[in-house]
């Protein structure tokens, strides 16, 4: 069957901290879930979805408000929302492009990335689809955004030789 008319997001996402910036570009159907959307952000970064995350969103840099699996390690002063049950038209619905969320995964490594809805266009239901992106997603486990700057500078001995920071191979990532 055809696939139907739906409203699809453009999502850009990068890593706080570090420079020069690690970031993809993607769309995803506005029925996705947030669960889906974390999915989405997990394969387009790279990361191997090992630990927990959250999205957390607000007024001002006032970001309480929580979009996540419901999970003790998850501290809300806000509103808490399951990632399961909001999809991104119901987030969408009262806010206009480009919107800001922050997406937290691993809470010890504390990895931020800002993720911005940036805009909605008419499209075809379906996965996410890539659209551009630079550079190489960190290891797991490298000690988050400090660490990997010290291994980029020499002076942390994790780097696998074959690990190259400048690499980003679109046609690697499957959504």
């Amino acid at each position: 069957g055809m696939a139907k008319d739906v409203t699809r997001y453009t999502v850009k996402v990068f890593l706080y901290e570090i420079e020069p910036l690690i970031w993809r570009r993607f769309t995803i159907a506005g029925t996705s879930t947030f669960a889906a959307l974390h999915s989405a952000l997990q394969k387009a970064m790279g990361w191997e979805d090992k630990e927990i995350h959250e999205f957390r969103y607000g007024k001002g840099k006032n970001l309480t408000d929580v979009i996540a699996t419901p999970d003790p390690e998850i501290v809300v002063e806000g509103k808490f929302t399951d990632e399961g049950d909001l999809t991104l038209d119901d987030f969408m619905k009262h806010r206009r492009a480009p919107t800001r969320l922050l997406y937290r995964y691993d809470f010890i490594e504390d990895w931020v990335h800002e993720v911005v809805i940036e805009s909605k266009a008419d499209g075809k239901a379906g996965k996410p689809t890539l659209l551009e992106g630079e550079r190489a997603c960190p290891p797991e486990d490298c000690g988050g955004a400090w660490g990997y700057r010290n291994a980029l500078e020499g002076e942390v001995e994790w780097m696998d030789d074959d690990y190259d920071p400048e690499k980003f191979d679109a046609s690697a990532i499957k959504f």
